[in-house]
């Protein structure tokens, strides 16, 4: 498909630059299947689920993967994506052609990360030295905000750009749905009778990549690492089979569930190398429906929700965000995209 299909104007200061607190007081655009879109809260979301349904949370958590170091005289900075082994990373750099293969960039007294790789697409792979990479993170790297916020992170995004529920750390990039509850809303989710599960899926730089191809047959996906364990698996598949909803927290959600999809609409336990690239035409084997922020105009991610609700749907509702002043992107607000026949 034409990758300008995607496309729409966005004044700038619609870019939520920082959160909103409490978190669940973030709007909420509902796409009802059938019926006409409504704005609502966050905090809605308990009258929006039935009994019995699933939702499924993407349980990773943000590392400060933006490290800034030195090799010799010259500034290096960057920008982890993606685990390669035991201290291995794939990496993005600034300035990255002048590295070369068995150079050293020093971060931090005792703490340093050799050149052992080269990529064709600008990536280099690389080797820390260091006993606890995340401890050393911890002490010196920085959250990975994304660069339409134009800024870098401070104090607060250690804790605003991280979901209440993070757990194995990996990701480069927060799930930025989840970052709208708060534990008193997941308790009312629990009380109006949904099963809360947890995937895994450790969101890559690459999410930030724009799609410089003129056609979606020519873009590349960079891979992410997905896992469903097997208690997981059988709730998923449980409901599947009594007719109830799975309902996706994210489209880091949305793509675990899909990369691990089997073509008799069930998921299998396991991890996966997914480079998953959804878009219109696709037909989704497990996820209802699908709550997510805001994205950014000719991204991956416009193109996954166009596939799940309709492009023309999709762009209305975007220009109805707009003129309504919604807030857009990784701190910004939400939709509920219900899927054509998941509505009552």
């Amino acid at each position: 498909m034409r990758v300008d299909l995607f496309d729409f104007d966005l004044p700038e200061d619609r870019i939520a630059t920082a959160p909103v607190y409490p978190r669940d007081s973030s709007r909420l655009l509902y796409l009802p299947s059938g019926r006409p879109l409504e704005d609502r809260l966050v905090r809605d979301i308990p009258s929006l689920i039935r009994p019995g349904d699933v939702m499924v949370f993407n349980d990773t958590r943000v590392i400060p993967a933006r490290l800034m170091g030195r090799r010799g005289e010259v500034n290096v900075e960057i920008l982890l994506h993606k685990s390669a082994g035991d201290n291995e990373w794939m990496c993005f750099a600034k300035p990255g052609k002048r590295l070369k293969i068995g150079q050293d960039i020093v971060f931090a007294p005792g703490f340093s990360a050799q050149v052992i790789d080269k990529m064709d697409d600008g990536q280099v792979r690389l080797r820390f030295d260091t006993d606890d990479l995340f401890a050393q993170l911890e002490r010196y790297g920085e959250m990975p905000l994304p660069p339409y916020m134009r800024r870098h992170a401070n104090k607060n995004d250690n804790t605003a750009y991280q979901t209440t529920y993070a757990k194995h750390p990996g990701s480069v990039a927060a799930p930025t749905a989840g970052l709208h509850f708060t534990p008193d809303l997941l308790k009312a989710i629990d009380d109006a009778g949904a099963m809360r599960i947890h995937v895994t899926l450790h969101v890559g730089a690459g999410t930030f990549l724009p799609v410089k191809t003129d056609d979606t047959d020519d873009h590349v996906m960079h891979t992410e690492i997905a896992t469903i364990d097997a208690h997981a698996a059988d709730a998923i598949n449980r409901a599947k089979d009594e007719g109830r909803r799975v309902i996706a927290v994210g489209t880091t959600s949305m793509r675990t569930l899909e990369s691990l999809s089997t073509p008799d609409r069930r998921v299998r336990a396991g991890t996966v190398d997914t480079g998953i690239f959804i878009t219109p035409g696709y037909h989704f084997k497990i996820v209802d429906v699908l709550m997510t922020n805001f994205h950014l105009p000719r991204s991956t991610l416009l193109m996954l929700v166009s596939a799940f609700s309709g492009r023309e749907r999709i762009l209305d509702a975007y220009r109805h965000a707009i003129a309504k002043n919604y807030r857009f992107y990784s701190y910004g607000d939400a939709s509920w995209l219900e899927k054509d026949g998941a509505a009552a």
